[in-house]
């Protein structure tokens, strides 16, 4: 592996759980995101504001994304009518979410893994209308908090759909930060047969400190597109204690002293995270937050 692509997804994910914070704050971490080099950001969310009411200012925030067109941004939905918001807001690329687990997924939106997978179909539908682009990603990948272990054949039957519905990129989460290695390795070795030519990526959160580990597991695995979040902001309702994503700067270092190519520049990734901090205004878990590069100059 030579190069890994990494998606920063601090202004969705990571802000999920946060109060809300101002559409200025918003726009001061992207423009430190963007000084990164990063080419992929996971923008916003076109979600219920009752539900995610720091996502609340979705479209307003959509408006600002023209003045980087180096990146492309992308923004997360649940059902066919956020998609619908999506497109009309002028994003390129949607991702649709579908828990392998029932509870969770009946937790997160209201409706069993079957149903939310079915609708895959109609996310494609509407994105493609549209010139957009879809990504299809499995939470509880892994684990579910109410469920226990996710059996893989789970996960390869939302790949088979996503697949044979028209989806271009496939990801799978590890939505509480509870997979390992070898777990990671067994299920991509499973998945890349069903899935075919699509693009897999993988998303892991750093909650029992494996997610680092993991993340290179899957690069080893042949994955070439992660997720991550400066400074680690985020984490997951459903998981206690959870620390959020495993952090930008972290995994830039680690691949980066692996002899592996990232767009992403340290020091500025650095510099995003204590933006991060300072603008959710509390102590975040990142490494290289606390400690810096090992290289000084």
């Amino acid at each position: 592996m030579t190069h890994v692509a990494i998606r920063e997804v601090a202004l969705r994910d990571g802000l999920q759980i946060e109060a809300p914070i101002p559409l200025s704050a918003k726009l001061e971490l992207l423009e430190a995101v963007a000084a990164t080099g990063v080419r992929e950001v996971e923008a916003t969310a076109f979600v219920s504001p009752s539900k995610v009411p720091s996502m609340a200012d979705a479209a307003e925030l959509a408006g600002h994304l023209g003045a980087y067109p180096d990146i492309e941004f992308s923004a997360l939905v649940a059902s066919a009518g956020g998609a619908r918001r999506a497109v009309a807001a002028g994003l390129r690329s949607v991702e649709y979410v579908v828990a392998a687990s029932d509870a969770f997924s009946k937790a997160n939106v209201g409706r069993g893994s079957a149903e939310a997978t079915q609708q895959i179909a109609d996310v494609v539908a509407i994105a493609h209308d549209g010139g957009v682009t879809v990504e299809v990603i499995v939470a509880t990948a892994w684990d579910c908090p109410f469920d226990g272990p996710t059996p893989p054949q789970r996960v390869l039957d939302i790949g088979a759909a996503a697949r044979e519905l028209g989806a271009d990129r496939f990801s799978i989460a590890d939505t509480i930060g509870t997979t390992t290695p070898g777990r990671v390795k067994s299920l991509v070795a499973q998945l890349c047969p069903v899935i075919g030519d699509m693009p897999l990526g993988a998303h892991f959160h750093n909650t029992r400190g494996a997610g680092l580990a993991s993340a290179y597991a899957a690069v080893t695995a042949g994955i070439t597109r992660l997720d991550a979040s400066v400074g680690g902001l985020g984490g997951c309702p459903f998981a206690p204690g959870a620390t959020g994503n495993i952090a930008t700067e972290d995994l830039v270092y680690l691949l980066r002293d692996s002899g592996i190519d990232v767009d992403i520049d340290l020091r500025a990734a650095i510099v995003a995270a204590g933006v991060a901090k300072r603008v959710v205004g509390h102590d975040l878990p990142s490494a290289m937050l606390r400690a810096g590069d090992r290289i000084r100059t």
